[in-house]
């Protein structure tokens, strides 16, 4: 009787750990829905925009839109939420060209036209730090505005806190992610979260 409770007590420790090791290596599955597109695809949007490829390391480039008003005030900086890519984010720069700012938007690695997969949170801050110095060249910093949407807003706030943009806007943020799965999925031990956000 003891071999039986030992036997199923290490069958579920083995179930167990392997559920962990799914969600550790599996967690940019879970986080980032990334649309891809073709290098040739072709954006079809009602404002004007300037396409750019910057490059973020050696292998890898991310895509970008430059959208301009006809009487810019500034530039917003845009970071999308997990899902889609350019082709579906794009119609946010409508609004902000309306009021009359630039808007400067990009791809995450593995998105849209963007190379490259998404491999750590530090890895995708420096991406977001190198697209942000590539878009305030034109502009006085204290004439940008960092917008965050949803997963965005976590690389939005960390970019605000390290350089010295006009204005910092989080849309549908959240706290942190820890915080987040502690809330929605208490059952998974944020010990293994590779993705703070915080």
């Amino acid at each position: 009787m003891l071999k039986i409770i030992i036997w199923i007590l290490a069958l579920i420790s083995l179930f167990v750990i392997a559920i962990l090791l799914l969600l550790y290596f599996g967690q940019e599955k879970l986080i980032f829905h990334p649309e891809e597109l073709s290098k040739d695809h072709k954006y079809t949007f009602q404002n004007k925009f300037e396409e750019y490829f910057i490059k973020v390391d050696n292998k890898t480039e991310l895509n970008a839109l430059h959208f301009k008003a006809d009487s810019s005030k500034g530039l917003v900086f845009y970071l999308h939420g997990n899902a889609g890519s350019l082709d579906s984010w794009g119609d946010v720069a409508d609004l902000y060209i309306n009021l009359n700012y630039d808007v400067f938007i990009l791809d995450y690695r593995g998105y849209g036209k963007s190379t490259g997969t998404i491999k750590s949170e530090i890895q995708l801050r420096k991406d977001v730090q190198k697209a942000y110095n590539f878009a305030k060249k034109d502009y006085d910093e204290d004439k940008i505005v960092i917008i965050g949407y949803s997963i965005g807003t976590g690389p939005a706030a960390k970019l605000a806190a390290k350089n010295n943009p006009g204005i910092l806007i989080l849309k549908a943020p959240y706290y942190n992610l820890t915080d987040l799965v502690k809330h929605y999925y208490s059952f998974i031990p944020t010990f293994i979260l590779k993705y703070k956000f915080r």
